[in-house]
């Protein structure tokens, strides 16, 4: 039933196998069991989209319910052992999983060597949609928008710089204001990419037009285009951390005020989180972790003399 779960959800053989840790052909046919055992056919193989049949759908709903009852009791069972064991799935946007996440997981691995930490590099939409999709357990996201489906949770707040080449003007002020970016050479994140909207409208709140040369999709490019002198750019301070060091790039304060990129951690509101999960989440965000503790037993009464 949860393979069948997982399936409905993700509409993908490949997925729904990934997830279970069989082979496409297992869950074909684990569902063609399904269908004999309830007698009635579960998905539409006619149609070239996936789609459940009537059948499919109640057995979804039902399969849904039971699985995540199923989870709710190994999370008990976990908690009254005050063990900590399992697998965490995570989905994060390329710039926390290259910069932020490495020592987080390092540090939580230590500390719990039989949990398996799964991540995935992901474009922040497709991470939504593993959330969602229940494709993974946590998403790491920058920006992060509200939706009733979903539970955010407020990590940190990222500190954004503006970078140049070294042998760049302004690199050799100690700080510069917004204005002075008037016109500038600008290499830029795509336009669907939050930190591009919010760069849009800081700039746009003083009234600043910049000469946008790239739009690129990630970091780790814009990086590059600003290393090679193409323009500058406005981004995550914690990403830029070795080419400080290397003196490739350099960073330049901004006297109207430091702009900060929150980042979150996100799951389905009615996702059940094992107490793995739990502990990942508390260390991401410096919180102490609330273990189960063992019950205490009773002394037993003197025998009266």
């Amino acid at each position: 039933m949860k393979v069948f779960a997982d399936l409905a959800e993700t509409e993908s053989f490949t997925k729904a196998a990934r997830l279970n840790g069989v082979t496409q052909s297992a869950v074909s046919q684990q569902i063609n069991s399904l269908e004999r055992h309830f007698g009635a056919p579960l998905i539409e193989r006619s149609r070239k989209r996936f789609r459940l049949t009537r059948e499919g759908e109640v057995l979804y709903e039902f399969s849904k319910q039971i699985a995540q009852q199923y989870d709710v009791l190994c999370g008990k069972i976990a908690e009254a052992k005050n063990l900590v064991s399992g697998s965490i799935r995570v989905s994060t946007i390329y710039s926390i999983g290259l910069h932020e996440l490495p020592p987080f997981i390092r540090d939580f691995l230590k500390s719990h060597p039989t949990v398996n930490v799964q991540v995935e590099y992901r474009r922040v939409n497709q991470v939504y949609e593993d959330v969602l999709g229940n494709t993974v357990d946590l998403g790491l996201i920058a920006y992060p928008e509200p939706d009733p489906r979903l539970t955010i949770l407020p990590w940190r707040q990222d500190p954004m710089v503006l970078v140049c080449h070294p042998r760049h003007p302004l690199a050799a002020k100690p700080m510069v204001s917004v204005n002075e970016l008037q016109g500038r050479k600008f290499i830029a994140f795509e336009p669907d990419i939050p930190t591009r909207r919010a760069i849009d409208k800081c700039l746009a709140g003083y009234n600043v037009e910049v000469d946008r040369v790239m739009e690129l999709d990630n970091i780790e490019t814009v990086k590059r285009a600003v290393e090679i002198d193409a323009g500058i750019s406005i981004i995550p301070r914690s990403t830029i951390l070795q080419e400080l060091e290397k003196k490739t790039l350099a960073e330049v304060k901004l006297d109207n005020g430091q702009l900060f990129r929150p980042l979150a951690v996100i799951h389905r509101t009615k996702k059940v989180l094992t107490p793995a999960m739990k502990e990942f989440i508390a260390l991401l965000r410096g919180e102490p972790a609330k273990r189960a503790k063992k019950p205490k037993v009773a002394a037993p009464a003197p025998t009266p003399a």
